[in-house]
């Protein structure tokens, strides 16, 4: 049955509903900035940072799915569907970020990771069906975009708190007895604040619509009800995925092996190539993690004005066309860090890092949300996560490995690995099938 066209939401509508989006990148940004600094400031070796960082994506493994599946299946006449979620994520995320600064040993900074990551991910996935329920075809790559501008606005702050309380604040960014420098601690309370804040003004200021067949949706609820069934409907969404989602699963794959293979080996790398420390107790090692949060800043200022600019150029070309470009630019961007000395010019790859990244979090959501069924919009939203999550397992077992036995402990290789892998994402964007192609086409 052909889908009835949902009304057009205005500019603030479309704001107040991704603003949200600004806190929970706030959370992701501290954490993929400071997570290796933490856990090499507690004693982590180098070769064993990959494996410390699984805590996140297999989180995400675990909780996207069941999230997506739940809120699905959900309806409250006040909180709506979405919101119910947005609003625990936040409080639980919240006290993880609190937390995670105040880890005085290894294992307890890992712990933390994975409750501020299961947090995070409860908020999140929600907001990627948020688009699909609210907003017509016409306007969900727009939808996405807004979400991609809250997520580069976020990064920039949150990725520049360090250097902020240390350059302007006075904030001590030298660890004290192996515990976790002033600066980083600071940043995370701010961060969870920020978080909590920014998820309750969409939760807040944004509405949701009733089911249009209220009698249906609650039939439908009672058959989905127990928790067998869930994970039977969860399972079996494997086998019943639109052919279009199973071909940006492959290029998603690749993509998010780069992007995890920067987020957890930058800081080293620069601390290695630029700051010439590898001893993460040493005032030059911490000096090279505000750098890293300067240079995650510069990638995440770039995609909050592309995201705008990227819409743009897929109504003239087309999203798949857009998608290869920027991954194949983002590629060539981290394979470029292995030849830069000077900590300034690190800044110039943060910007192809930056377009890649706009273009990771709109076209990817953007041409699946066209090709999903309205009623499992978050089911499926969640199970494509599968898809960012696998990838950084998989490279979470193999780069500490490969940096160890191939690359001699030399990290910058393995931003290298990442961004070939980043420019081979982009060339298997072609074999996508984008709904809105098809349709031009006829």
């Amino acid at each position: 049955m052909q889908q009835l066209a949902k009304p057009r939401l205005t500019f603030w509508q479309i704001w107040h509903m991704s603003f949200g989006f600004f806190g929970i990148q706030f959370g992701f940004a501290l954490q993929n900035t400071n997570t290796s600094r933490i856990f090499a400031t507690l004693g982590a070796d180098i070769d064993s940072l990959s494996i410390l960082w699984l805590a996140a994506p297999i989180t995400g493994l675990l909780v996207q799915p069941l999230i997506g599946y739940l809120s699905d299946n959900t309806w409250h006449p006040t909180w709506g569907r979405r919101r119910p979620f947005f609003f625990v994520g936040s409080v639980l995320a919240s006290i993880a970020m609190f937390l995670m600064p105040n880890s005085s040993v290894l294992w307890m900074a890992v712990f933390v990771l994975w409750l501020m990551d299961a947090s995070i991910n409860v908020s999140m996935e929600p907001f990627r069906a948020f688009v699909g329920d609210k907003l017509d075809a016409s306007q969900q790559t727009g939808g996405f975009a807004m979400q991609t501008f809250f997520i580069g606005c976020g990064g920039v702050i949150a990725s520049l708190l360090p250097t902020i309380f240390t350059d302007y604040l006075g904030v001590s960014n030298v660890p004290v007895n192996g515990a976790i420098p002033d600066t980083v601690r600071y940043s995370f309370y701010v961060g969870g604040t920020v978080y909590f804040l920014a998820v309750l003004w969409t939760v807040l200021l944004s509405k949701e619509d009733a089911p249009a067949d209220m009698d249906a949706f609650l039939a439908e609820r009672a058959a989905n009800k127990g928790l067998a069934n869930a994970v039977k409907e969860i399972l079996g969404g494997f086998f019943k995925m639109p052919k279009t989602m199973v071909q940006l699963a492959i290029v998603q794959f690749f993509t998010w092996v780069a992007l995890f293979a920067m987020w957890v080996y930058t800081t080293p790398s620069i601390a290695q190539g630029v700051f010439h420390s590898s001893d993460a107790q040493s005032s030059a090692y911490q000096e090279a993690g505000n750098w890293v949060g300067i240079m995650f800043a510069m990638y995440g200022g770039v995609s909050a004005i592309a995201a705008f600019l990227l819409p743009m150029l897929a109504k003239i070309t087309s999203r798949k066309m857009v998608h290869l470009l920027c991954l194949t630019i983002g590629g060539l961007s981290l394979i470029s860090i292995f030849a830069i000395t000077s900590k300034e010019m690190l800044l110039l790859p943060m910007v192809g890092v930056g377009i890649a990244w706009a273009s990771v979090l709109t076209m990817p959501y953007a041409i699946l949300a066209g090709a999903l069924p309205a009623n499992k919009m978050g089911y499926y939203m969640g199970l494509f996560n599968f898809f960012v999550v696998i990838p950084q397992i998989v490279a979470g077992v193999v780069l500490g490995a490969i940096l160890k036995h191939f690359f001699a402990n030399q990290s910058v290789k393995v931003l290298m690995l990442g961004g070939a892998c980043m420019v081979l994402a982009g060339v298997l964007t072609l074999l996508v099938q984008d709904k809105v192609d098809q349709v031009k086409a006829q």
